[in-house]
């Protein structure tokens, strides 16, 4: 796992609390919790990004405001521009993959900068930057919101570290098939009894399709179809015995 200390998000000049507060659950749930703000366009705190957060208050509760990009990068010895390929800006491009994999690979500390929700980051921004990260995407629709844009190089860089996964539980052993024969016999002989098989010329065909779909996996609109009848039938015996009786 990766000895580098986890990267910064930067967000300079976010406009929206609420948008503040989505990228702060995005970070928290892939483990980072350094937020850093950059001329907040309605200042620091802010009253919705709290219950946009849902939860993320330990990342809310320490973000640092500061007054330019400068100042909030200057204990970082890496820096990636999130943002399209900037004219006049000369830096490499990398993916969020590729830029987790550097990021990992660093000594020192690094920072993700992301741009206001509307414009993205000035092209003096990037230039402050020592790499570009550009996420690829439909470019028929590139429209990615911050917290959008935040979680995918958070997930990108949490596949280095340690995070809690799901618990593996193994899967039952799947059955012989003289398991599965018992099993249709017994269909067989219940449906039977409650005269499904009709008329009898169909009963071959019936009895293949039973068959087959027992014996595969997934289930098909008439798999379904041919399951409701069966439990129709079994129910209308049920129901004519409890009259006999």
């Amino acid at each position: 796992m990766s000895a580098a200390p986890p990267p910064v998000i930067v967000l300079v000049r976010p406009q929206l609390g609420e948008n503040i507060g989505k990228a702060a659950r995005a970070m928290l749930n892939f483990g980072l919790t350094e937020l850093r703000l950059v001329a907040p366009r309605d200042g620091w705190p802010n009253p919705d990004a709290g219950p946009a957060a849902s939860g993320a208050d330990i990342v809310l509760a320490g973000a640092q405001v500061f007054d330019s990009v400068a100042e909030a990068v200057a204990d970082c010895t890496h820096i990636y521009a999130t943002t399209v390929r900037k004219r006049g800006v000369t830096k490499p491009v990398l993916t969020p993959e590729a830029a987790a994999k550097q990021v990992h690979a660093t000594a020192g500390r690094s920072a993700y900068i992301f741009g206001p929700e509307r414009s993205g980051l000035e092209t003096d921004d990037v230039a402050l930057a020592h790499s570009i990260v550009t996420v690829p995407i439909n470019p028929e629709f590139g429209s990615l919101n911050l917290a959008q844009a935040v979680i995918l190089l958070a997930y990108e860089w949490s596949k280095g570290v340690a995070l809690a996964s799901p618990p593996e539980v193994p899967l039952d052993p799947p059955a012989d098939h003289g398991e599965m024969e018992q099993l249709i016999q017994h269909f067989i002989r219940d449906l039977d009894k409650t005269g499904y098989f009709f008329p009898a010329d169909r009963t071959e065909a019936t009895l293949r399709t039973l068959r087959t779909m027992l014996t595969k996996t997934g289930w098909s609109y008439n798999d379904i179809r041919m399951m409701h009848g069966i439990v129709t039938t079994l129910g209308k015996a049920r129901k004519s015995a409890r009259t006999a009786d």
